[in-house]
């Protein structure tokens, strides 16, 4: 019977092992891809080169994801800290907010709530008539900005893992 006993723990722990490697590899694979950035369970990457929000975000769509949503001040920071690393400066940068389609109706490209804000005093201010795109790290506060569509900034993707 002590054989039987020890037998059965071997069995026991050798299925364990199998179970959690398995978990192991799972967890893994949802993990983000070279060059993209894990920040709260989504993957975010920097895209240096400046071009007006729909370009920037059709750019995010071939890679399979959409302009970045925030939906904390955690998140935001983190973004900002990946431009950071990225730059060596807080860049304005395109995120997925836009509300071009009607005044003030703010949404992300994502789809995702559009619940958190972090806007400048003043903003969203629609001073140039048309500013239907969100940018952030504006001004020295670093905030967020309306900004006409068809400027050049660099931009965030997002995509979940």
């Amino acid at each position: 019977t002590k054989m039987l006993t020890v037998c059965l723990l071997v069995c026991a722990m050798m299925a364990l092992t199998r179970a959690a490697a398995e978990s192991h590899l799972v967890k893994r694979s949802t993990s983000c891809s070279a060059g993209w950035s894990t920040i709260n369970g989504r993957c975010f990457r920097y895209v240096p080169n400046p071009m007006t929000w729909a370009k920037a975000e059709r750019n995010c769509r071939s890679m399979g994801a959409n302009l970045a949503s925030v939906h904390s001040t955690q998140d935001y920071h983190q973004i900002q800290w990946l431009i950071l690393t990225a730059t060596h400066q807080y860049k304005d940068t395109w995120i997925g907010g836009s509300d071009a389609e009607e005044e003030n109706i703010w949404f992300w490209s994502d789809g995702s709530p559009f619940h958190y804000t972090n806007w400048c005093h003043g903003e969203p201010s629609n001073s140039h008539g048309r500013e239907g795109c969100l940018q952030m790290n504006f001004g020295g506060q670093k905030c967020w900005n309306d900004e006409r569509c068809n400027v050049h900034f660099p931009s965030i993707c997002v995509k979940r893992g």
